[in-house]
């Protein structure tokens, strides 16, 4: 067991896993129509932000590849007691982004939708340390500044219509 509890190991398969995640997303981006007859340009292509996006996520995924092969050449083999690959977090972590994506993302303005997503995030994932008070204070006002500023990118910068 090293840093954090984190494994070699499950640094090894979880930066394969998001790896193949990234090339998933990538290959995705790259099948998007490019409106190229309508005489689109590389960067107002649809599939460009989720391209870059996936390329960065194949970067990191590698990258985590890489950390975990070599903590492994440091780390005798038996390990026990090594981290899990999937864990309470990483499951809370999944039925928040499913109840974001599947069940908010269009019942509701997409503004609402996103803060309550970051709000509940941030309170779940802070720190039991903090007090309850201070804990939902700032998960709002992450949620509130976050949804503020992703909208606001989104519609006036991308020119992109919410849900």
């Amino acid at each position: 067991m090293t840093e954090g509890g984190q494994s070699a190991r499950s640094d090894i398969w979880g930066g394969a896993a998001w790896a193949g995640f990234g090339l998933l997303i990538l290959a995705e981006s790259l099948c998007m129509d490019r409106f190229e007859a309508m005489g689109a340009q590389l960067y107002t292509m649809p599939g460009f932000v989720p391209g870059l996006l996936g390329a960065v996520v194949v970067l990191f995924g590698l990258l985590l590849v890489a950390r975990g092969w070599h903590r492994s050449r440091r780390e005798p083999h038996g390990e026990e007691g090594a981290a899990p690959l999937f864990n309470a977090r990483v499951g809370l972590t999944l039925a928040l982004a499913l109840v974001y994506a599947v069940l908010l993302i269009g019942r509701i303005p997409f503004w609402l939708a996103t803060a309550l997503f970051v709000a509940a995030f941030v309170a779940l994932f802070t720190p039991p340390t903090r007090s309850t008070a201070r804990r939902w204070v700032v998960a709002l006002l992450a949620g509130v500044i976050t949804s503020a500023v992703v909208s606001l990118v989104f519609q006036e910068v991308f020119l992109v219509r919410l849900p």
